[in-house]
This record gives C-alpha cells, sequence and structure tokens, in this order.
C-alpha cells in the first residue's frame, strides 16, 4: 500500500499553522462564519469592496479578541524575538518607517546628539523631527568605480564621537539601500566603549542570519536594536515589519511605551499574521531558502557582467542575495531600460540613469530571474551608447551644511518663494530623490546650489522628486 496523499491546505499550503500561532489564529477568523459587531466596516461583505474583505479581519476583535485572551500575538512575538536572539520583539503595519521612529523615541529626546549616516532613510530624518534629538552627520565614502556609497566603517564613528563625545546613540543602515554592509560588529563596540547603544536599520536585511550561504544578521553582530522590514525581502504581507531589541542599554518600559505610541490602534490582522507566518518559513526552512535565493542571484551576476561596459555590484562587502546594476560603461539610461522592462511586465525596485536595481528573494524562480536577466541584457544591446563616467547620484553626494536641528526648522515659521530664490536660504522642508528616499535637503539645511543642481538633474533624469512641496523645483518652502 502507498502512503495516503494529503491534500495541501489551500489557506497554509506551506503547512506553517502548527508553528506561527498568531497565523493560525488569522486563518481560523478569516474561515469562520461570524457575525461581527466591529470594525471594519465592510464587516467581511464581498459585496461591498469585492474580495479585499474576505482576507481583512482585524487583529483586535478579528484575529484576536479585543481583550486579547489567547494570548496569540504575545506568544508569536515571544517566538520572533527568540528566533533573532533579542529580548523584546514586536510587530508592526507600519513598515521599517514605523520602527525606526519607535527605536528612535526609545533611545533619545530633545537635544541630545546622535551619530546618524547621512544614507540612512527618510524615516530617520522624521524620527529626529519627532524626538528633538540633533543628527551627527557621517557622510558616506563612495566607491569611484561605480559612484555609489560603501558601508559606514568603525573608523568614521569613531571620528564623529570625537566630534560629539556625548552623542547617546549611534544609527546605521546595513545592508544600505544598494546592498553594501559595514563595519557592524565593530561599529558595536566603538558604541559600547561609549556607553551608547547601536540601532541597526536593517529593512532590506530580512533574510540574512538563517542561512549559511548569508551573512549575521545585527544582533548577531551586537547591535542593540535592529529594525527590519518583513515585506521586502521575507515573504510578508506589505507594511509588515519587525522591531527587534536587547535590554542591557535599552530601557523595556520605554521601549513599549514608543512602540505603542507611534503605532496605530487598528492594526491589520492579515499583516501582522504575515509576520508570523515569515518567522516561521525562515525558521523551518531558511537555510534552504538562503542558499536557492543566493544561488538564483549568483546566476544572474554571472551572467550580467558577461555584458561589455556593465558593472555588477559584488564582493564580500556586498548583500549576495542584491542584484545591483551600473549602466555608466554601456552607455545606456536606466530609465529607458525601466520602460522596457515595464512593458514586459517586469517592474523594478529602482531605476535612475546610471543604475539598477532588481529585487530577487525567495519567491522567485528560475524562469523569472533568466527572464530578467535576457530582458535586460537584450535592452541594454538596444539602448547601448557611448561610455560615460560615473558620477554619484545627489542622495550619496551631496555634504549637508546644518544651520538649525530638523526639530526647531520643521517647526519654525516658513515661506515659500522660487528656487533660484531658495539658494542660501534655509530649507523647512525634507526632499528626496525616490527611490532611495535618501534626503538631499532635510529641514535645518542650508540650501546650496550644488543640492538644488542635483536635485533637478536627478528630476530631468527621470527620477521623482519625493517630499517636496512642489516636486516640480520650481519654487521651495524655506525658514522665514
Amino acid at each position: 500500500m502507498t502512503p495516503a496523499q494529503t491534500t495541501p491546505d489551500p489557506l497554509d499550503p506551506a503547512g506553517l499553522r502548527g508553528d506561527a500561532p498568531l497565523f493560525d489564529a488569522y486563518l481560523r477568523a478569516i474561515s469562520e462564519r461570524r457575525t461581527p459587531f466591529i470594525i471594519p466596516g465592510h464587516k467581511g461583505r464581498r459585496d461591498l469592496i469585492g474580495d479585499l474583505a474576505a482576507w481583512d479581519s482585524p487583529l483586535y476583535g478579528g484575529v484576536v479578541d479585543v481583550k486579547q485572551r489567547g494570548g496569540y500575538l504575545d506568544e508569536a512575538e515571544r517566538r520572533a524575538a527568540r528566533a533573532w536572539g533579542a529580548d523584546l520583539a514586536r510587530f508592526s503595519v507600519g513598515g521599517s518607517t514605523h520602527g525606526n521612529q519607535a527605536v528612535a523615541l526609545a533611545v533619545c529626546g530633545p537635544g541630545d546628539r546622535v551619530i546618524v549616516p547621512r544614507t540612512l532613510h527618510r524615516s530617520l530624518l522624521s524620527a529626529l523631527v519627532l524626538t528633538g534629538a540633533e543628527p551627527v552627520w557621517v557622510q558616506p565614502r563612495i566607491d569611484t568605480a561605480t559612484g555609489l556609497p560603501k558601508g559606514v566603517a568603525a573608523d568614521q564613528i569613531e571620528a564623529a564621537f570625537a566630534e560629539a563625545p556625548g552623542a547617546v546613540a549611534v544609527f546605521t543602515a546595513d545592508p544600505g539601500y544598494i546592498g553594501t554592509m559595514g563595519e557592524t560588529a565593530a561599529i558595536a563596540e566603538v558604541a559600547h566603549g561609549r556607553g551608547a547603544p547601536l540601532i541597526v536599520d536593517a529593512a532590506w536585511a530580512g533574510h540574512f542570519g538563517f542561512s549559511s550561504a548569508l551573512p549575521p544578521h545585527a544582533l548577531a553582530l551586537g547591535a542593540d536594536a535592529m529594525v527590519t522590514s518583513v515585506h521586502k525581502a521575507l515573504p510578508g504581507a506589505g507594511q509588515a515589519a519587525l522591531i527587534l531589541a536587547r535590554t542591557e542599554r535599552i530601557d523595556p518600559a520605554r521601549f513599549a511605551a514608543a512602540v505603542e505610541s507611534t503605532m496605530t490602534t487598528s492594526p491589520s490582522g492579515a499583516i501582522m499574521a504575515s509576520i508570523d507566518a515569515a518567522r516561521a518559513l525562515l525558521e523551518r526552512d531558511g537555510e534552504r531558502l538562503g542558499r536557492e535565493l543566493v544561488a538564483l542571484v549568483d546566476s544572474a551576476r554571472r551572467r550580467l557582467s558577461a555584458i561589455e561596459g556593465l558593472v555588477v555590484l559584488d564582493g564580500p562587502d556586498v548583500d549576495p542575495a542584491k542584484l545591483v546594476l551600473v549602466l555608466a560603461g554601456t552607455g545606456a539610461d536606466g530609465i529607458a531600460i525601466e520602460r522596457d522592462l515595464l512593458d514586459r511586465g517586469m517592474a523594478l525596485e529602482m531605476a535612475d540613469r546610471d543604475t539598477l536595481i532588481a529585487m530577487i528573494t525567495h519567491a522567485d524562480t528560475e524562469a523569472e530571474v533568466d527572464a530578467l536577466v535576457t530582458a535586460v541584457s537584450e535592452s541594454v544591446q538596444e539602448r547601448r551608447g557611448t561610455s560615460r563616467p560615473v558620477v554619484g547620484a545627489a542622495s550619496w553626494t551631496v555634504d549637508p551644511q546644518m544651520v538649525a536641528p530638523p526639530r526647531e526648522a520643521f517647526f519654525a515659521p516658513h515661506e515659500v518663494v522660487a528656487a533660484d530664490r531658495a539658494i542660501g536660504r534655509v530649507s523647512a522642508e525634507l526632499i528626496a530623490p525616490y527611490p532611495p528616499g535618501v534626503p538631499v535637503l532635510a529641514p535645518g539645511e542650508r540650501i546650496t546650489a550644488e543640492a538644488l543642481d542635483s536635485l533637478r538633474a536627478a528630476r530631468a533624469a527621470g527620477t521623482r522628486i519625493a517630499y517636496a512641496s512642489n516636486p516640480q523645483l520650481h519654487s521651495l518652502r524655506v525658514l522665514r
């Protein structure tokens, strides 16, 4: 007799129910017949907003009851803390943006000086406004061959402490948006030697630490807190994020208060459950998934490296699962290549004139990656031009001139002036090419001709200018 064949659960094809208590509770919530007298207002009826209503169960009153009997969320967060080696874990539906802001509120306050690499996401700038902390900027070192920023080195943090010996915290991003990795373990030693916690924005590193094919995650390297997205490199729902902390240098009560004060009181049950499911998947299959992912990206890198003039980011200080291409040597325009790929139904994570970034994750197949490599190869050959010098993007190259703390500038009286008349004035707004969302101007910084020219050049090249009151850059908000 042959063993009986089991039919996969269509709601749980990976078989995670027994290892993911919150995910299990969510599946019950959307499967059982209920008559809810609680939000959301669609009550699960598909005849109002379609199938969206079928999966949109609230966390409180849906997946768990309002009084949180059953302890499903607490147990899921305990399992996440254990998996990442943290003392505390909190699930978030606000992405790494919420996590960065919450941890900043947990470790710093008005007037505190904090060490921050300028390549961090705009959410850290918002966190500085929320907390009133003042940044000690660490400028990125640029790789002359690619025009892209390198990871932060320990000696840069040492130099920042020399400038601000009373700094209360160090914030880094590892890996950064383009996948370059810094000296996290050594930076942790420097920070701890000064009595300061190290906070790592690991939004792009959710896959780290669960496979021998991938680097360790930041907590394993000595960080005190780590924020990671579960919807980027991992298969969580959009907006899903994890906030992880150790309590030696971070007060748990203040950490909890900071997370709660910045999080919605009506979190999505689907998003929260997806975090639990992604954690269970990593714990069970992370070693295999990591090896398969790295093999996929490595194959793509080898094939693309054969294209004349195309530089493929690689090496020991680069996320082995990140595919980053530098086009200057081919003469091709990355915005045009992006349009070609969109015509084939392939959206890229980032495209500007000189750089393409394609996110390859555990969800991608060999056939899909093969199609991507073929499409990029064909487009580069079709749009090949004269090789041009590598030029660093505005987000990595502008040297900020801080005149007023971000919080003070955010709340100060302001006026709107023509962009050319704004040169020399102090910005009242945050402006960033997106992606990557790294600010070229932040509240409190002097507007220089260099900064304005770099933003205009980015826009002319087809990059979206985000967060500006006038995205066309005809005018800017400045302090009165």
